[in-house]
């Protein structure tokens, strides 16, 4: 299909294309998407968050009236028990903190200063504020702290040991409402452990009791009376809003009552009057209300008047964020994209005229050229993906870069995506992916694709494709079952299958041709974790030569002609790289095509690089004799940071640039430039071999019309889900219904949260883990950090003092020692007053020198000096772990080891190992925590060690006097230190996990069950293990999508919401931590194994 069309007309085309992607009138008129509402204690008002604001309406009617207006997203808003005040959240200084206004209006005072998120719960009372967060008490995010800062001002201290989320206090102070669990609150039908539950804190006597044990979702607990409580659960499948009564002691009097009996879809968040009379709740796109013994409710009617704050189309000239670099054939012309637009400048770093190809709401990307006058894209325009074809449609000016008008022919029209073209050397044929699965061949001619062939169908698609100098054969990697990646070849007339040339079980990538095309150079990680530059000889006599043989066969090789008096070199020719402006290249004589012999050909591989970190090829010279590659020598780095060139024997190995961030290189036909975005998406050229870098500069005019491209990020990563979640069943969602619904609403949001927090209520209809939307942003706020002292802190009459020291932080240092019941009177000089928050003094103090002026428990005056940290999350992860040290270390009376497991990573695989000489030597068992973890992926390391079996022991000379009589102390030695990879424990071990053993962390479980390594004690765990992904969207939205499922081998249980159960179960409360019962039974359970 064939569209004309002029740039004058570009701006007339983006309206129509507004109207058909969003599929409404522009004057459509919505009622306004409100959100989170919060009622007046008498029921006359309320309070609801809409545009990222706070705005106040009476619930009887009238017109809304904004109370705050900021760049940043204010949110969450409270009533004061005696209505004169809101406190709300915002993230006005990068994180989320509390806020406070005035109900008649004036300018917000910010309650809280500190860079942890603070989620406002309430109130105390008039004159204190109750907010969850995380700061110094809890040791990990699953759960938060509950602090109280007074209205007036000053600096947060502990409401109560416990930790939970939402918590609410009753009318009379005598009870604290809150939740415990994990669960995403738009996750729906989850069923497991991690289920939020309701509990109560008795604050008169410090006691603690759960309210509820539904194992579904409880929630959102709000008073509405002196012993009432309404809460939000999924009970009844659809979240509903139900009535709780309790006794005097804090005790349930019967059971929970549905009381919005009519309501017919998931409500999300509500408010009540202090006396319950008056509810109103948020659902679908609009607020509801419901009064007293009424079932039924009706749409509160909202009345906005202000214009929207964010204008929709936002206009921006572009000297950064380019990706997707492609230089035409003739290396004279740059194509690349940004933010879904393709454009085009000139090789020529001293101009930055810039000229825009596409403008629409699609996601155009993965430009390639065909040839110097035609470019060939990836669109989603027509709801898909499918490949087009870009060219001037001026018969008098083919050029792209001058023409004034374009033919935009679709080359492809099936209804699955067609992605990642790539055309042959000739410029005849197209390589590109179908349905992320089936990689196809086809001819090109005359604006055209014919003779489609499917070179490869499968479940995992082709990658890292790269042809072959003749244009007759392809080598990519591809991806088994066992998720191993290897380098296959095949002929692209079908004449024989595809064949795997590398056959290494480590993950091999990223293949390159020589031009004279008799090897193929690769990144492998073969070697170890390294990722190193390898070499594949295609003929076996090519590889029996010796480098003296090709020395030898390089000398007797005839001087190139042109080569003398009155000839300028390439550099004289063109300091760019580029021929002179009319100076046309000779047309290639052909190539002479390629013969590969296969048998043993994986024998045929040589090391060529030995360097730390990342190496990955990117192309050979002109003459087959060195390599480029891009290099990062950090660990797991994804990303090169310089440029190497190096002989393909592994010979003069030389840095040729250092540039941070390199991304999408590629080089042009010739080789004689490189080209890559670089940092924030800057274009760069660098010359070859020499790696002299210019910059290549570029003015992009970029019109961005902020709904059009919200249905198209929302589209697109419906269909990621729908072509690509691990179950095709969806969890037994109906995911065409589901779309259908939520795009309706996510189009009506005001904000990008809230859009995201609609796609995540469409993703919480599957029932999954590991998924979620983030980012995308359109405002900036600040970026505040304050720094941390290492201190937790308690007011009293005298001022604010220091309630506890977090070992090895600032504070605990010699030099800068803080102790307990000491006082802070000023920071750097300025004083603290009674109403000030000290985290207001610490921002920006991090890793400075920083003077405290400091009274001691007997008034008495001195002078620290600090430099605080940025973050003591790990000072305090690492105090929790000595407590439960030396809890084992008191229970099992210096008997066992302990270890936990902060991550399954690297730096945790490390630190474990560390653990078993560390914690481990001279005991008869270890116990090994894996609570809390989050997960990862090295659950196989651990089990290495942990599953090392002995089979002898060895006695060196000078252990033993004679090795016959004293042979028997020895039979637990063995040099696992020389002959093993890693470390090994072999004596006895048991396991500890939670409901919070996230991912990998119930993958160990489970494989520590499966092996019958131990016993596992604690609580089941989370139920969320999936393998998943993410896809970056056309403004920089990430959206993870779970790809691979995982079934415990010994019961066929899929692990997603298939919890690992533990041998022993052992219930702990929010008031046990100290005494840890979990850890008291895991020690007497092994103490009871190793007997004695």
């Amino acid at each position: 299909m064939l569209h004309c069309f002029s740039r004058r007309l570009t701006r007339f085309l983006l309206c129509l294309t507004v109207m058909t992607v969003l599929g409404l009138p522009l004057s459509a008129e919505e009622p306004p998407f409100a959100r989170q509402p919060a009622v007046s204690p008498d029921g006359a008002w309320v309070a609801f968050s809409f545009q990222g604001d706070i705005w106040l309406q009476a619930i009887e009617g009238g017109v809304a009236r904004r109370l705050t207006i900021n760049e940043a997203f204010d949110e969450n808003p409270f009533f004061s028990p005696n209505g004169k005040q809101i406190a709300f959240n915002s993230d006005r200084g990068g994180n989320r903190d509390v806020w406070v206004v005035d109900v008649q209006g004036g300018t917000p005072k910010r309650l809280t200063f500190h860079d942890a998120d603070d989620a406002l719960c309430g109130w105390v009372d008039d004159k204190q504020v109750l907010f969850a967060t995380n700061r110094a008490h809890a040791p990990f995010g699953w759960l938060d702290e509950f602090m109280t800062v007074p209205l007036t001002g000053g600096t947060p201290t502990l409401f109560m040991d416990g930790l939970g989320h939402e918590g609410s206090i009753s009318p009379d102070g005598r009870y604290m409402a809150f939740v415990i669990g994990a669960t995403r609150k738009w996750r729906r039908h989850y069923r497991g452990p991690a289920n939020r539950e309701l509990w109560l804190y008795d604050i008169k006597k410090k006691s603690y009791h759960q309210l509820t044990e539904f194992d579904g979702t409880d929630d959102t607990p709000r008073w509405t009376g002196k012993r009432t409580l309404v809460f939000r659960s999924d009970r009844n499948d659809l979240y509903n809003l139900y009535r709780l009564e309790l006794d005097n002691t804090g005790k349930p009097k019967g059971d929970a009552v549905l009381i919005t009996e009519g309501n017919d879809e998931n409500i999300r968040t509500f408010a009540a009057s202090a006396d319950g009379s008056v509810l109103v709740y948020e659902r679908d796109t609009r607020l509801f209300l419901q009064r007293a013994g009424e079932k039924n409710s009706a749409p509160l009617a909202i009345n906005i008047t202000r214009d929207s704050r964010f204008p929709n189309l936002e206009r921006q000239v572009k000297s950064d964020g380019a990706g997707d670099v492609a230089v035409s054939p003739n290396g004279k012309l740059i194509a690349f994209a940004i933010r879904g637009e393709l454009y085009l400048v000139q090789n020529d770093d001293k101009k930055s005229r810039t000229v825009r190809l596409t403008q629409n709401p699609a996601f155009d990307r993965s430009p390639v050229w065909l040839d110097d006058e035609t470019l060939v894209f990836a669109s989603d325009r027509a709801g898909q993906y499918d490949l087009y074809a870009l060219s001037s449609a001026d018969d008098d000016e083919p050029n792209l870069f001058k023409t004034l008008d374009f033919n935009l022919t679709r080359l492809t029209e099936t209804e699955v995506d067609e992605t990642d073209p790539l055309p042959s050397p000739d410029r005849k044929k197209l390589l590109f992916l179908r349905d992320e699965s089936h990689l196809i061949v086809a001819d090109f001619a005359d604006k055209a694709l014919s003779n489609e062939k499917a070179l490869y169908e499968g479940w995992s698609p082709p990658d890292d494709l790269s042809w072959s100098p003749d244009s007759r054969w392809v080598a990519y990697v591809q991806e088994d079952l066992t998720f191993n990646n290897d380098i296959y070849l095949q002929p692209i007339d079908g004449s024989r299958p595809a064949t795997n040339v590398s056959l290494h079980p480590r993950v091999d990538r990223r293949p390159i041709w020589s031009p004279d095309g008799k090897k193929l150079a690769f990144s492998s990680a073969r070697d170890g974790t390294d990722h190193d530059v390898w070499l594949l000889w295609l003929n076996k006599e090519d590889w029996l030569k010796t480098k003296e043989d090709w020395d030898e066969s390089e000398d007797e090789e005839p001087k190139s002609k042109g080569k003398g008096k009155g000839k300028k070199d390439d550099a004289e020719k063109d300091k760019d790289g580029d021929d002179e402006e009319g100076e046309e290249e000779k047309e290639d004589a052909g190539v002479e095509a390629i013969t590969i012999e296969f048998k043993n050909i994986h024998e045929r591989l040589v090391q060529v690089t030995r360097t730390s970190g990342l190496g990955v090829p990117i192309a050979f010279d002109a003459d087959s004799k060195m390599i480029f590659f891009g290099g990062n020598q950090a660990k797991n780095a994804f990303f090169p940071n310089k440029l190497y060139k190096v002989n393909w024997d592994g010979s003069k190995l030389e840095e040729i640039a250092d540039s941070p961030g390199l991304r999408g290189l590629t080089v042009d036909a010739k080789a004689k430039n490189l080209f890559a975005a670089v940092g924030p998406g800057k274009i760069k050229r660098f010359s070859l071999p020499d790696g002299k870098s210019k910059n290549i500069k570029f003015r992009a005019h970029l019109t961005i019309d902020h709904r059009a491209e919200m249905a198209q990020i929302f589209d697109e990563a419906w269909r990621m889900m729908d072509r690509g979640f691990y179950d095709p069943q969806f969890h037994g969602a109906d995911w065409d219904a589901a779309h259908k619904k939520y795009r309706a609403w996510a189009l009506r949001a005001s904000t990008r949260r809230d859009f995201r927090d609609v796609f995540g209520m469409m993703l919480g209809e599957l029932n999954g883990s590991h998924l979620g939307m983030f980012g995308g942003d359109r405002y900036e706020t600040e970026d505040e950090v304050s720094g941390k002292l290492g201190v937790t802190f308690r007011t009293t009459k005298k001022g604010l003092e220091v309630a506890h020291v977090i070992e090895d932080t600032p504070a605990d240092r010699p030099s800068s020692k803080l102790a307990l019941g000491d006082r802070i009177l000023a920071v750097n000089g300025e004083t603290l007053q009674a109403d000030q928050n000290i985290y207001e003094l610490l921002i920006g103090t991090a890793k400075e020198k920083t003077v405290l002026q400091v009274a001691d428990s007997k008034g008495e005056e001195r002078r620290v000096v600090i430099r605080p940290l940025e973050s003591v999350r790990t000072e305090v992860y690492e105090e929790w772990v000595d407590e439960r040290r030396a809890l084992v270390e008191k229970y099992s009376n210096g008997r066992l080891g302990y270890v936990h497991i902060r991550g399954m990573n690297l730096s945790s695989f490390y630190t474990f190992e560390t653990s078993l000489i560390a914690q481990g030597q001279g005991k008869e068992g270890l116990v090994i925590d894996v609570r809390y973890n989050g997960g990862g992926w090295t659950t196989d390391y651990m089990m290495m060690v942990l599953s090392v079996r002995q089979h002898a022991y060895t006695i060196p000379r000078g252990a033993a006097a004679d090795l016959e009589k004293e042979k028997a102390k020895f039979a637990k030695t063995y040099p696992y230190g020389e002959r093993m990879p890693f470390s090994a424990w072999t004596a006895p071990a048991i396991a500890l996990c939670n409901q919070y053993s996230y991912s990998n962390a119930e993958i160990f479980s489970h494989a520590f069950q499966a092996t019958e390594r131990g016993l596992v004690v604690g609580q089941p765990t989370f139920g969320a293990v999936i393998s998943t992904g993410a896809r970056t969207m056309i403004d920089g939205t990430r959206v993870r999508r779970p790809y691979r499922g995982w079934y415990a081998k010994a019961t066929d249980k899929n692990m997603e919401n298939g919890p690992a159960v533990p041998d022993v179960i052992v219930p702990e409360g929010p008031n046990e931590a100290d005494s840890d019962p979990q850890l008291k039974r895991a020690v007497d359970e092994l103490l009871k194994q190793i007997g004695g």
